[in-house]
C-alpha cells in the first residue's frame, strides 16, 4: 500500500510540475496572432521607459502624433533578452531620454503596441537589430 501511495504522490507532483513549466508557453505569443504584417510603422521619438524581461523586453517610446500634434505612448516588443545579448545589446544600449527612429510592425488591434524590427540611435546613428518574432517580410 506504501509503494501505492508513493507512486500517485510522485504521478501529482509530476503532473503539477509539467502544467507548472507549459504556463509560460501557453502565455507565449506567436507574431501572427498579435502584429499585422501588413501594418508597417515607422516612429521617431524619445525612450521612456525600458524592460528586460522574458519572454520578450519592451521598451517605450513617446512619438508626436504627426496629424493630432499629441504625444502618444508606444509599447514596443523586441526579441528575448538572450536573443538581444547576443546580437550585440546590453542594457546600457539604449537610455531612457534617448531620441530613436524604430522600424516594426503595428499591432492587429490598432493600438499603440508594436513588434520593432530595428532601432537606430539619432544620437549615433547605430542601427540595432531588435529581434523581431516576425518571419516573412512586409507586403
Amino acid at each position: 500500500m506504501h509503494t501505492m501511495r508513493t507512486r500517485l504522490t510522485v504521478a501529482v507532483v509530476s503532473l503539477a510540475g509539467l502544467l507548472i513549466a507549459a504556463a509560460p508557453v501557453v502565455a507565449h505569443h506567436s507574431f501572427a496572432a498579435e502584429y499585422d504584417a501588413s501594418k508597417p510603422i515607422k516612429l521617431t521619438g524619445t525612450v521612456t521607459k525600458i524592460e528586460w524581461t522574458n519572454p520578450h523586453c519592451y521598451f517605450y517610446v513617446d512619438v508626436k502624433n504627426a496629424e493630432s500634434g499629441k504625444i502618444e505612448s508606444w509599447a514596443l516588443e523586441l526579441g528575448n533578452p538572450n536573443a538581444l545579448l547576443r546580437a550585440g545589446w546590453t542594457q546600457n544600449s539604449v537610455k531612457i531620454g534617448e531620441a530613436v527612429t524604430v522600424e516594426g510592425t503595428r499591432a492587429k488591434d490598432g493600438s499603440l503596441l508594436g513588434n520593432a524590427r530595428s532601432m537606430v540611435l539619432m544620437s549615433t546613428g547605430q542601427r540595432l537589430f531588435a529581434g523581431s518574432s516576425q518571419t516573412t517580410t512586409n507586403p
